[in-house]
């Protein structure tokens, strides 16, 4: 499926669930920041994000730090990026896709991933921070 066709189907809320992964998580961070810039992807892709699993019923595993922190992350690596479209760029920096926790250990000292707090507003990194 192309970029475009994967941003509709996202922001319809018309993406299977089986397809919702890591990676696409990654790839609609992707779409967003090249096509619209980091502070318009981190209002889009979390408004989207938590529209989704609305609709899937599984609005408790919307977690904000983490969405918003992705989004960023992947911002930073866009800035470095040679490459012109996701999969190149997932190859240019596969960290993304095989070693996000530890890059978002980086960042953060405490546990993002359980946080209630984290899961409801975005909370900024202890250590590293994003900009």
């Amino acid at each position: 499926m192309t970029d475009l066709e994967f941003e509709h189907q996202f922001a319809a809320g018309e993406l299977s669930p089986a397809l919702f992964t890591h990676e696409a998580h990654l790839r609609l961070a992707w779409i967003h920041v090249t096509q619209y810039g980091v502070e318009t992807a981190v209002k889009n892709v979390t408004r989207q994000i938590k529209s989704y699993t609305q609709k899937l019923n599984a609005a408790d595993k919307y977690n904000h730090t983490l969405t918003v922190a992705a989004i960023k992350a992947v911002y930073h690596f866009v800035l470095k990026a040679k490459s012109d479209n996701f999969q190149d760029f997932l190859k240019e920096f596969p960290r993304l896709k095989f070693n996000f926790k530890e890059l978002m250990a980086y960042h953060y000292g405490f546990d993002i991933y359980t946080s209630p707090k984290a899961k409801k507003t975005f909370l900024e990194p202890d250590l590293l921070p994003f900009d």
